[in-house]
């Protein structure tokens, strides 16, 4: 025989209550089914949430200096971690020193902070209290193994180059800038306090975001998947600028796109070719003068003169001309391709003749022009005449017409 679930005290006592209240033992069992599939969908839905939570994702990581706990006086290394669901954790960092850095590692631990946002986590940025953009430290790296190159100039290793040293920068705290798909937030370090909070957009997600510097200042700009770019300024994030430039139709775009300092952002218009946009006035005004050049204009050197020898054992082609090397020319003498002056027999006399023969030549040809002038204005004035006879004519034609226009060809 198979063994029965035993019902629980308080299932037996609801079925006792129910059967004093009248009911049928098959009304009583119906209802029993309804709530215990009830309580299956609910614990499927909770279940399914907890899967669905599950699948959070890292979509960016920040390191940078700042503050892991609300009462941290100092800033440290500190790793800002943002996720696909909004969720923003901060991780401070312990860092050996530079001699035990080979053999302890770096180690880190959750500070407790969660911020939360609308939407995948995409940018992070520091400011300080002036506004300024905080760069990040880093270190160059050398290898300690490396040959030296003697010819090469030794430099000081330099150790954390910032604009900034951390001290300065953060001593007093410092703003967090974080960016999602539909919110952006200013976080005021070390309080971990609130301070801006702007929707970017209802009906769309950002695709790209970056705090970048335009016209001595910072601001946040945003590309949007309808294809808008906005920018907000730092850090009160009032909306400067929201043009619709390039709606999503290729995720090449959307991948490749970034923005840059100075108002400009860059992305992949095709495989092999790269589309740079400004959304800046002073970038505009200056962008001729930024234009390059394919070559660097220099003035044309004059050419070297070769000798006969050089010439003549140096390998190049080169036409010679006979008469130029054993001609009379090679002499001194002229070529025999000259022109020659002959003298001939006549003399002064038949060149004052042949003189004036010319000058008779000449006021004969001024003669004739003159008069080719003067028949050239009077058919200028006749050819005037028949423009205005045809004029008067078509004048008369024309008033005719209008005379004759309604009377039928009986009545004319």
């Amino acid at each position: 025989m198979a063994k029965t679930k035993e019902l629980s005290k308080d299932v037996r006592d609801k079925i006792v209550d129910l059967h004093k209240a009248g009911m049928g033992y098959k009304t009583i069992a119906k209802q029993l089914e309804s709530r215990e599939n009830s309580f299956s969908r609910s614990r499927s839905s909770s279940v399914s949430s907890i899967d669905r939570d599950t699948k959070e994702a890292v979509t960016k990581l920040q390191f940078g200096e700042s503050y892991g706990r609300k009462g941290d006086t100092l800033p440290t290394a500190c790793l800002w971690v943002g996720t696909s669901l909004g969720m923003v954790l901060l991780l401070p960092m312990s860092i050996p020193t530079e001699k035990e850095r080979l053999e302890e590692p770096v180690t880190t631990r959750p500070s407790g902070t969660v911020l939360m946002l609308k939407g995948s986590v995409l940018c992070f940025s520091f400011l300080d209290f002036g506004g300024a953009l905080i760069q990040s430290p880093y270190e160059v790296w050398q290898d300690p193994n490396g040959p030296e190159d003697p010819d090469r100039p030794r430099r000081r290793k330099l150790v954390n180059l910032s604009p900034l040293s951390s001290q300065e920068a953060c001593g007093d705290g410092h703003l967090a800038v974080v960016c999602s798909e539909k919110q952006a937030k200013v976080i005021l370090m070390p309080t971990q306090a609130v301070l801006f909070t702007h929707n970017i957009t209802e009906s769309s997600f950002v695709l790209q975001a970056d705090v970048v510097s335009v016209c001595n200042s910072v601001c946040l700009a945003c590309f949007c998947a309808n294809g808008n770019v906005m920018t907000l300024s730092l850090p009160s994030l009032r909306p400067l600028m929201n043009v619709n430039y390039l709606p999503l139709t290729d995720m090449r775009v959307a991948r490749t796109f970034v923005f840059t300092n100075g108002g400009q952002a860059l992305y992949l218009s095709s495989p092999t070719e790269m589309q740079r946009i400004t959304y800046s006035q002073e970038m505009t005004d200056n962008l001729q003068d930024m234009l390059g050049e394919l070559f660097t204009p220099i003035e044309t050197p004059e050419a070297q003169n070769k000798g006969f020898l050089k010439g003549f054992f140096g390998g190049n082609i080169q036409t010679l001309d006979r008469e130029e090397l054993f001609g009379e020319a090679a002499a001194g003498k002229a070529s025999r391709s000259l022109a020659k002056h002959i003298p001939g027999p006549m003399g002064l006399e038949n060149m004052k003749a042949a003189a004036g023969g010319v000058v008779g030549d000449l006021a004969r040809a001024r003669i004739a022009l003159d008069q080719r002038g003067e028949r050239l204005g009077e058919l200028e004035e006749r050819t005037a005449l028949m423009m205005n006879s045809a004029e008067m004519f078509s004048t008369h034609a024309h008033q005719i017409m209008l005379k004759h226009k309604d009377k039928k060809w009986y009545q004319l």
